[in-house]
Formats: structure tokens, C-alpha cells, sequence
């Protein structure tokens, strides 16, 4: 049997270079991490600036449209108050009524660009007033500039689309005459208050007090809405739960022939 002697000096050496060399790689881990996470910072922006550049773009273009409609607007104006002239000149004081209304008619249609200084905010108001004013829904707005620079932008989006979707749908089921919608986003008592108004001929909650949609209802009997369609049930639950989140409050209740949903995050 042989037996190898082991050089300690050596020995030693090798474990020290070892251990040189282990404490190297750790730190170049550590490096590795640090650009990894400082990609994904940067790649979050980028996506973020991304984002915000796209809405901007289409802001953009929006009041571009309605400058464009404007300026049509007013070249017609004179030929407008011309042949309105011509009618009250020849007593046709029927005719003349009836055309002011129309000319009426084309002014309310003509969406006003709402600018908050929240670029966020102008997509989402203007896109969802313009989709009320297309479906003959009379509107009433206060907004203020607020941040809500608490919340993530995708929260925010969720939490303010689905209350402005939900009042337009509900509308939609109202007589004509009766369409009505009213947007208030304004500080109150340390708060951002998001209120959406939307006014009914009879009570939802009275009816479905649980705010179940159809489908909900269907697994539920006894909560139906009153005509079975899907109504305010939808996305309450995820409107509610994004709201309690950021430590706020949403409320549900109906005040003078008015169904309302009110969302407060803290400022």
C-alpha cells in the first residue's frame, strides 16, 4: 500500500485561491442581480413612457377631429343663419323653428375635449363621455385635476372604466327621454371622490339588493334583476376590492331618481 504525503503550504494555498475565487463569484452574482433588476426597472418605464406616449397620440388625434369639426361648424354657421333669415323673412316661422333645432341637434352632438392635466384621465373621461354622448345620454360633469398618484394606472383604469360603463349600460335601458349621466371626480374631506350618477325611472336596489348580473342571478334564484339583463352587478365586486385596497371607501346607495356608485382613495 502507498501513501501520498499532502503538502499543507500547497494545500493551503489552493484553499485560499478557492476561497478567493468564491467570494468573486459571489460578487459578480450580486452584480448580475443588481443589472437584472435594473433592466426590469428600465423595461417598466419604457413601458410605462410607452404607454403614455400612445395616449397622448390619441389625444392628439381626437382634438384634432373636433378642432376639424369646429372649423366646419363655424363656415356653416353663416350659410346656417341665412337660409333661418329666409324663413322668419317669409313668415315660415315653422320651418325656421324646426331648423334651428336640427342645427341644435348637430351642436349637442359635437363632443367637448375634457382636459384635467392627468393624462390618464383625459383617455379614459373623453372616451367614455364620447360613448354616452353617441348613445343620446344627457351629461353633467365636474372634474377636477386630480393625481391619484397612489394607485396603479391599471387599477385605476379598472376602477374608473367599469363605474363609467356600468352607468352607460344602465342607461341604455332608460327611455330615451330619461337617458341621463353625472360624473363628478372632485376632492372631498382628504379624499379623490370618483361619483357616477346614472337616473333610473324605478329602484335597482329595491329590486336586486345584491347587484347580481344575470348570470349570477341564475345561480342564485331569487336575486334577479327586472328584466334579467346584466345590470350594476357587474365588476361591483372588483370595483369594491380595488378601491378597499388602496384604503378607500365604496359606497352604493340611490338619491333623487338616481342610481349612485362613489368610490373614495385617500390623497
Amino acid at each position: 500500500m502507498r501513501f501520498f504525503a499532502i503538502n499543507r503550504s500547497e494545500m493551503g494555498i489552493k484553499m485560499k485561491k478557492y476561497g478567493s475565487l468564491l467570494n468573486e463569484y459571489e460578487q459578480l452574482q450580486k452584480e448580475y442581480e443588481k443589472v437584472l433588476s435594473e433592466k426590469a426597472e428600465l423595461a417598466y418605464s419604457y413601458e410605462r413612457l410607452r404607454e403614455k406616449q400612445e395616449k397622448v397620440r390619441a389625444q392628439d388625434e381626437e382634438i384634432r377631429k373636433l378642432h376639424g369639426s369646429a372649423r366646419m361648424l363655424k363656415h356653416d354657421m353663416k350659410n346656417h343663419f341665412m337660409v333661418m333669415s329666409s324663413y322668419l323673412a317669409t313668415g315660415e316661422y315653422e320651418a325656421a323653428a324646426l331648423y334651428s333645432s336640427e342645427i341644435l341637434d348637430k351642436l349637442n352632438a359635437m363632443h367637448s375635449y375634457v382636459e384635467t392635466g392627468n393624462s390618464l384621465l383625459n383617455h379614459i373621461v373623453n372616451e367614455k363621455l364620447k360613448m354616452a354622448q353617441e348613445r343620446g345620454i344627457r351629461i353633467k360633469a365636474e372634474i377636477e385635476n386630480l393625481p391619484f398618484d397612489s394607485m396603479k394606472s391599471i387599477d385605476f383604469s379598472a376602477l374608473l372604466g367599469n363605474m363609467m360603463d356600468n352607468a352607460i349600460r344602465a342607461c341604455g335601458s332608460e327611455e330615451e327621454g330619461g337617458r341621463e349621466l353625472h360624473l363628478f371626480i372632485i376632492s372631498q374631506r382628504g379624499y379623490g371622490m370618483i361619483c357616477v350618477k346614472n337616473k333610473i325611472a324605478e329602484s335597482v336596489l329595491e329590486k336586486n339588493p345584491a347587484l347580481l348580473s344575470s348570470k349570477e342571478s341564475a345561480r342564485f334564484p331569487g336575486k334577479t334583476d327586472a328584466d334579467g339583463r346584466e345590470s350594476h352587478g357587474i365588476g361591483i365586486p372588483g370595483m369594491r376590492e380595488i378601491t378597499e385596497r388602496y384604503h378607500g371607501i365604496f359606497d352604493i346607495y340611490e338619491s333623487e331618481g338616481f342610481f349612485c356608485v362613489s368610490a373614495y382613495i385617500p390623497e
